[in-house]
C-alpha cells in the first residue's frame, strides 16, 4: 500500500472510530425508539453515503417486514409495502440472519423487482446487514446503489455491521422500555389505558384546555346487568367479554381519543377539544354499537350487551379534572336511573362568580 493509500485508510478508520464513539453515546442517551432510528440511520448517511437506505423491522404481530425508515429516491413509495421473511435479499437477510453484499443484482437470483418498480428506481448493487438482539433478528438496514453509483466494498460491509451491532441493542432497549411503560399504564385484560392513566392524563388536558380555552369532555360508561354474565357463564367468560368490549370502545374512537377501564365494568373515554354535542354524538354512537354488537361469537355464544353512558365537559359541567370525573360518573347513574342502554348529559354548572364575564 503507497503511502497515499495508507494515509487514506488510517483517515476513514479514525472517522469511523470517532462516529462509533459519537454513535454509542448517543443511543445510550435516549430510550425513545424514534430517536434511536433516526441516529441509525444519520450514522449510515454520514459514513456510507449510499444513494439509498432503508431501516426494514420486522411487526412482532404479523412478522412481516416493514419500512420503518426509507430515504432516498422513490422512498415514500416503500413505506407502504411490505416483505416476506426470505422474499428479496432483505427478506432473506433476515431468514438467515447473514448479511448480503450483492455487486450487481441483475446476476442475483433473490432479488425482487417489485420494490424497483413501486419506487421508479433502478437497483444495481445492495448491501444489507441484520439486526441481530440476544439472538434475533429484529430487522434489517438495507443500503441501495443505481447504475452509476460505486459499488459497495467490503469496507462498507464492515461498517455497516457495526453500526448494525449498536442499532440492534439500542433498539432492543428501546423497545423493552416502551413495554414497561405500556406496562404501567395498560389495563391488561382489555387493552385500555388503566384508571391511574386517565388520572394523570386529565390533569393535563385540563390544564392545557385552561391555557388554550379547548373543551374537555368525558364520556363514562357502565356496562347494564354485567354481573348476570358473571352469573350465568362464568369469570373467564366475563373476563373475555371486557376484552371485546375494549376492542369496540378502541374501534369506536378517533385517534385522539384515549379509552381507559376505570375499575370492574367501568369504561371512560376522554374526548379532546370536543363540547358536549360532539361527545353527545360520540357516545350515542358508541350506545348504538352495543345495541348492534353480538359479543362472545368466538366462544360460541351471541351474547346482547347494552351500556349507560355519562357525559361532561370542561369547563361546561365542572371546574377542576376530579370535578369533571364526578360529574360524568353522575350523569352515568342518570342514565341508570332513566331504565340504562341511554345516554345522559351533566348538569351545567352555575357561573364562576370569581371569574368575570366577557366585555359586551
Amino acid at each position: 500500500m503507497n503511502p497515499a493509500d495508507l494515509l487514506s485508510a488510517m483517515k476513514r478508520t479514525v472517522e469511523q472510530l470517532a462516529a462509533f464513539n459519537e454513535m454509542a453515546k448517543a443511543l445510550t442517551s435516549t430510550l425513545e425508539l424514534k430517536e434511536v432510528l433516526n441516529l441509525v440511520m444519520q450514522k449510515v448517511s454520514d459514513l456510507l453515503h449510499p444513494r439509498n437506505w432503508s431501516l426494514i423491522l420486522q411487526d412482532e404481530r404479523t412478522g412481516k417486514l416493514y419500512f420503518e425508515v426509507a430515504v432516498g429516491d422513490g422512498a415514500e413509495a416503500l413505506k407502504s409495502l411490505q416483505i416476506l421473511p426470505g422474499e428479496g435479499i432483505a427478506g432473506t437477510v433476515f431468514s438467515t440472519a447473514s448479511a448480503r453484499l450483492v455487486d450487481d443484482v441483475g446476476g442475483d437470483p433473490a432479488f425482487a423487482p417489485r420494490f424497483d418498480q413501486a419506487s421508479a428506481f433502478r437497483t444495481r448493487s445492495i448491501l444489507a446487514v441484520p439486526l441481530i438482539a440476544r439472538g434475533r433478528v429484529l430487522g434489517i438496514i438495507e443500503l441501495v446503489n443505481g447504475p452509476k453509483d460505486p459499488p459497495f466494498t467490503q469496507d462498507d460491509l464492515t461498517t455497516l455491521t457495526a453500526i448494525a451491532d449498536y442499532a440492534a441493542i439500542a433498539i432492543e432497549n428501546a423497545r423493552n422500555f416502551r413495554r414497561v411503560q405500556e406496562l404501567t399504564i395498560t389495563d391488561e385484560h382489555t387493552g385500555c389505558f388503566n384508571a391511574r392513566h386517565m388520572r394523570s392524563q386529565l390533569e393535563h388536558e385540563v390544564r392545557r384546555s385552561q391555557r388554550f380555552h379547548h373543551p374537555l369532555s368525558l364520556v363514562f360508561l357502565d356496562l347494564d346487568r354485567f354481573k348476570n354474565v358473571n352469573d350465568t357463564h362464568g369469570h373467564l367468560v366475563g373476563s373475555a367479554l371486557l376484552k371485546e368490549v375494549g376492542e369496540l370502545l378502541i374501534a369506536s374512537s378517533r385517534q385522539l381519543d384515549m379509552v381507559f377501564r376505570y375499575g370492574g365494568d367501568e369504561f371512560a373515554l376522554m374526548l379532546v377539544e370536543t363540547d358536549p354535542d360532539g361527545a353527545m354524538t360520540i357516545a350515542r354512537r358508541i350506545r348504538d354499537a352495543f345495541r348492534a354488537r353480538r359479543f362472545m361469537q368466538s366462544h360460541g355464544l351471541e351474547l346482547r350487551l347494552t351500556a349507560s353512558l355519562g357525559v361532561a365537559t370542561f369547563p361546561d359541567h365542572a371546574r377542576t379534572a376530579t370535578d369533571l370525573v364526578r360529574a360524568a360518573d353522575f350523569a352515568m347513574y342518570a342514565a341508570k336511573a332513566q331504565g340504562r342502554d341511554e345516554v345522559c348529559l351533566a348538569e351545567r354548572m352555575p357561573p364562576d362568580p370569581n371569574v368575570a364575564p366577557p366585555a359586551r
